[in-house]
């Protein structure tokens, strides 16, 4: 993966599900890294996407945004933990990318929609292809979460991040999501 936007220097830290990652520069956050399968898989990762910059402690803006990532995968949260305040540096994404990711941030914790239904959204209905393949490619999971963005009749779909679509129902449960009644995982009577 080549790097568009300058980033000054990324951090691992804990997260209920493993080590997660995450990208800063002068712009806002760079990249965020889901857990691959160990810490070191995790830290080659981000080696490997940002190769201009090293591990550093991360400043305290940043450190705020790990935090907010933490308290939301931790999920017992006693408010829903909202990242849609997490300055993200876009440069370098492309417009259509953009939009898809301004549109999935707006859905909050528990919450789903469809890839057709999020086209429909942008005013592109024939594109739910297309939404599939931009969050595909979404450098920021779960601050955008591509995670609540579900195949049609409310199946999962794809989910590029280590784990695939287990780690998308998995961030799912922790957030307790609800599709058109029951949560995702409650018990049926």
């Amino acid at each position: 993966m080549v790097e568009r936007t300058t980033t000054l220097g990324y951090a691992l830290f804990p997260t209920a599900i493993g080590s997660c990652a995450i990208a800063w520069g002068v712009h806002g956050i760079t990249g965020v890294q889901l857990p691959e399968q160990d810490e070191a898989t995790t830290r080659a990762r981000m080696a490997s996407r940002f190769p201009s910059s090293t591990e550093v402690d991360a400043p305290p803006h940043v450190q705020q945004a790990m935090d907010a990532v933490t308290a939301l995968l931790c999920g017992t949260p006693i408010e829903p933990v909202d990242l849609r305040n997490i300055v993200l540096d876009m440069d370098g994404v492309p417009p259509f990318h953009q939009r898809v990711y301004a549109v999935a941030r707006a859905i909050p914790p528990g919450e789903t929609t469809t890839y057709g239904e999020l086209a429909h959204q942008l005013g592109e209905p024939g594109a739910a292809r297309a939404v599939g393949q931009a969050l595909g490619a979404n450098p920021f999971a779960p601050v955008v979460p591509c995670h609540r963005i579900l195949g049609a009749e409310g199946r999962a779909g794809g989910f590029s991040a280590n784990g695939g679509v287990s780690t998308k129902l998995r961030l799912l449960e922790i957030e307790r999501a609800r599709i058109g009644g029951p949560g995702l995982f409650d018990e049926r009577e």
